[in-house]
């Protein structure tokens, strides 16, 4: 029997869906439980449901998407992203905060975190990053605390390299324990598992984010960016 690749968090996309072996023969099956009758919490935006060609409501618009975004999440997102909204609110009149805090690997400081970082700031979103903001000979824990007390929100690139680096080196709970309990997290999986991330950093793993193996990089920053910009401020294009 084929499995599920998306087993505890379902899939973020119609294309996901599509792709999965157990899932893309049976989407018509559940396609009428979008329906108008059903009730979106008060974090969805009303009247932004969005449907693939005749199908059903599988993605929409969170309350804090800009008028004229064409940027869409499934309701799984939506009920991730919503608290770590609701944190950046709480912090946006704080001084000089950099709008996010890229954690990553070494290894991918030149590959996925570069990219990342890049699409970033290309939409106009100020990034902590260590190969920009860590002075050679500065102390790395040090400035690693400071950037994230000054960012509104963390970002975690879960990669392959990642997995081995906290593995070899252990991240204490302590270091996440913070920043997860005022929901200023959101892991970004890339070519790897949530399985595999729990099987090495439980506390991490708990917590679900965005994957690129269901959206591009592309879409994930511009999703970002309307995560952490004010009301007031022009989307990503």
């Amino acid at each position: 029997m084929s499995r599920c690749t998306a087993p505890r968090y379902g899939h973020r996309t119609e294309s996901g869906r599509a792709a999965c072996p157990a899932c893309g023969g049976s989407y018509s099956r559940y396609s009428s439980y979008g329906s108008s009758s059903y009730s979106y919490p008060s974090y969805y935006s009303s009247g932004n449901s969005r449907s693939s060609s005749g199908g059903s409501s599988s993605s929409t618009k969170p309350r804090w998407s800009k008028t004229g975004s064409s940027v869409l999440y499934t309701p799984a997102e939506i009920r991730t992203l919503t608290p770590v909204r609701e944190s950046i609110e709480r912090r946006i009149s704080l001084p000089d905060l950099r709008d996010v805090f890229l954690c990553h690997a070494w290894d991918d400081r030149k590959g996925a975190a570069k990219e990342l970082h890049d699409l970033l700031e290309s939409c106009g979103v100020t990034v902590w990053f260590s190969e920009k903001d860590v002075l050679l000979g500065s102390p790395l824990l040090r400035e690693i605390d400071k950037g994230l007390a000054k960012s509104k929100v963390g970002i975690v690139l879960v990669t392959p390299d990642f997995l081995k680096r906290i593995k070899g080196e252990g991240i204490a709970d302590k270091e996440l324990s913070a920043l997860l309990a005022r929901d200023l997290l959101v892991p970004i999986i890339h070519k790897t598992t949530y399985e595999a991330l729990r099987e090495i950093s439980p506390l991490l793993g708990s917590r679900s984010g965005l994957n690129t193996a269901e959206d591009t990089m592309a879409n994930i920053a511009a999703k970002l960016k309307e995560l952490v910009t004010p009301e007031d401020e022009p989307v990503c294009v």
